[in-house]
């Protein structure tokens, strides 16, 4: 992970196959990521004005087969996950707000709030 003065911060993100990470989303956090190696299934549904998440069903026509070097920006309160269909590695640069997560469902019992 890195943080600088403009802003940004990075991580690389190391997905094993066939785990995957938190629903979730962010109130302020905008985020911008690279699959550069695997295959990734993608689940990404933006929250429309009025929407909340428990208003906001996500069905697998909000699913999409990520491919290496291809790039996804995720803006803020978009429902998203990303779930390896091979041992993958992704790429994320984001606005630094790290603990702006707000979890939906997650496999690992982390708490809804970071």
């Amino acid at each position: 992970m890195f943080l600088n003065p403009w802003a940004y911060a990075g991580k690389v993100l190391e997905v094993k196959a066939g785990k995957r990470l938190s629903l979730q989303y962010h109130e302020r956090k905008t985020e911008t990521l690279y699959l550069l190696s695997g295959r990734v299934k993608l689940t990404y549904r933006p929250l429309l004005a009025g929407e909340t998440h428990a208003t906001a069903p996500v069905t697998a026509e909000h699913e999409i087969i990520w491919t290496p070097g291809l790039a996804v920006h995720i803006p803020v309160r978009t429902i998203h996950r990303f779930e390896a269909l091979e041992d993958s590695v992704l790429l994320e640069v984001s606005t630094p707000d790290l603990t702006d997560v707000v979890r939906l469902q997650d496999d690992y019992a982390r708490p809804a709030r970071d």
